[in-house]
């Protein structure tokens, strides 16, 4: 069946659900899991839509922001061992989120990707885009999305 699953998380509450079935169909298929978190870059320039600040204050927010999503990998990692699953976690940086996504699962010959789906409507899914919808988009390997 599933010999390695890329699970990946934003740490919301349904991304949080996406992790527990992702560990638990891993733990019934006997598969490995690899956990990922994509954390932004912050925008240093005015045309990339970030405010101007000064060089020591974005390395704070961003080591910051790495903090917290290796905070999220540990919870992840310990829940996979309360599940009887082996968790490799990994924190990417990439403004590319979907595409950080199918990278990961590539590189490490995942052969299913699992992750949530916000469920934005309308002019919401629109404007704020949905990776989920780019990763179902461009993966050559299966997408288990849920909800």
């Amino acid at each position: 069946m599933y010999k390695r699953i890329l699970i990946a998380t934003d740490g919301s509450p349904l991304s949080e659900k996406a992790v527990t079935s992702g560990l638990e169909l891993a733990a019934l298929a006997h598969a490995r899991a690899i956990a990922i978190k994509v954390i932004p870059r912050y925008p240093r320039k005015f045309f990339d839509g970030g405010l101007p600040l000064d060089v020591l204050e974005i390395k704070r927010i961003e080591d910051d922001w790495a903090e917290q999503a290796h905070a999220l990998m540990r919870k992840v990692r310990d829940d996979g061992t309360r599940a009887g699953v082996l968790v490799k976690t990994l924190v990417v940086k990439s403004d590319l989120v979907a595409e950080a996504i199918i990278a990961t699962a590539k590189k490490h010959d995942c052969d299913l990707i699992v992750m949530a789906s916000h469920g934005r409507k309308g002019v919401k899914r629109v404007l704020l885009g949905s990776e989920t919808l780019n990763v179902l988009t461009h993966s050559e390997i299966p997408v288990l999305v849920l909800r």
